[in-house]
């Protein structure tokens, strides 16, 4: 098994190499996952998860129990994978993507996997997807990953339907070091500096972000 792969842009070399060499890396599937990613995506694929965060989201998903979860922005299904196996078979993970094409790889590999079952996908903009579900609706467990201009309306969406207790799991976060620009001015940072303003100061939840990848944000729902 090869050592996890991370996408760290804040952590020393070496220190990421050791951590790597220290942390479960990807199975055969995982692998070949990635190199399907790479071959029919192209420069794409750099959208897809590390290694060192998918075990961590497994990890999270199984020590929870989770067995309600949701995905906004899916992509080639490895981050779906590693919360379908994190919240073992009576779990129920519904996925939000726009993309037939890059789904159809997810769907091909999450049957490979033997997670199909427990993985509904649903093609078409997310924040539909979200408003149509019925208000009894929660999830234990949820990770967002979509286009970074609509975070701020897809959080305000997601953590009400979190049960009290529930984690959702905010990618992307740092944006390459550019949210400690104050005059950035792409969309994509001002939304991802707009939305983590708002966990900071949301009384709904507590939060801790890691320099995992480009940022991730642990937000776990409190009241």
């Amino acid at each position: 098994m090869p050592p996890a792969r991370s996408r760290s842009k804040f952590i020393h070399e070496e220190v990421s190499e050791y951590a790597g060499h220290h942390s479960n890396g990807p199975d055969d599937l995982q692998v070949e996952l990635q190199e399907v990613t790479r071959e029919r995506t192209g420069a794409a694929s750099g959208m897809q998860i590390g290694d060192d965060q998918a075990v961590l989201m497994e990890i999270v998903a199984r020590a929870m129990g989770a067995r309600s979860g949701l995905e906004v922005g899916t992509f080639t299904g490895y981050s779906a994978l590693a919360l379908a196996r994190g919240m073992g078979p009576e779990g129920h993970l519904l996925c939000c993507d726009v993309s037939e094409e890059w789904t159809s790889i997810a769907r091909e590999y999450w049957e490979k996997a033997g997670v199909a079952d427990r993985i509904e996908l649903k093609i078409g903009p997310a924040l539909e997807t979200l408003r149509a579900l019925p208000d009894s609706t929660e999830f234990d467990v949820a990770f967002l990953d979509a286009d970074k201009v609509g975070y701020p309306d897809y959080y305000e969406e997601i953590v009400p339907r979190l049960r009290q207790g529930g984690l959702l799991l905010v990618d992307n976060t740092l944006q390459g070091g550019r949210v400690l620009d104050p005059e950035a001015e792409d969309d994509s940072t001002r939304a991802v500096h707009k939305l983590n303003g708002r966990i900071a100061s949301d009384d709904r939840v507590r939060t801790v972000m890691l320099p995992i990848g480009d940022g991730i944000a642990l937000v776990q729902r409190v009241s």
